[in-house]
């Protein structure tokens, strides 16, 4: 397991796939390379690893490892919600095609990247390891903390 926190280590990877309104087909040549680089930029200002990503013409797959601290719906809305504004910026001429600034539709579909039980297994067994060390150094139960 390569990701960590100070506390916590995670391998937390999620399939999100979400439409723009009305299901367009608008992602296509220049805008989806625009788009591509973008939500890349965004997922690495939160350091979010975007394992895997394909913009078809009417809607957008990632695979992404979205770290415990973050809830998967707060980052989905962040992607959304900062590539239509960029989007809205730099294509003005779409704001006539989307009422309301609404770039993407209001839902989105998530699932989870399966989990690999061996993994796991090595995570406890090394917890065991690291508490066997430390359980040396307080061996005495009779000795003053302080």
């Amino acid at each position: 397991m390569k990701n960590s926190l100070s506390h916590t280590v995670w391998e937390c990877k999620y399939h999100v796939v979400w439409v723009p309104k009305r299901r367009r087909k608008i992602i296509y040549g220049k805008l989806r390379n625009e788009l591509r680089t973008i939500l890349q930029k965004v997922c690495k200002y939160k350091d979010i690893e975007v394992i895997e990503d394909t913009l078809c013409s009417d809607h957008v797959h990632m695979c992404l490892a979205i770290p415990p601290k973050y809830a998967v719906s707060t980052i989905v809305g962040y992607l959304k919600g900062k590539s239509a504004m960029i989007m809205f910026e730099k294509y003005s001429r779409l704001k006539r095609n989307f009422k309301g600034h609404s770039f993407w539709a209001r839902g989105y579909y998530v699932n989870t990247v399966g989990l690999d039980e061996a993994k796991v297994r090595k995570y406890i067994k090394d917890q065991d390891t690291n508490e066997a060390a430390e359980d040396r150094w307080d061996s005495d139960p009779d000795s003053d903390p302080f």
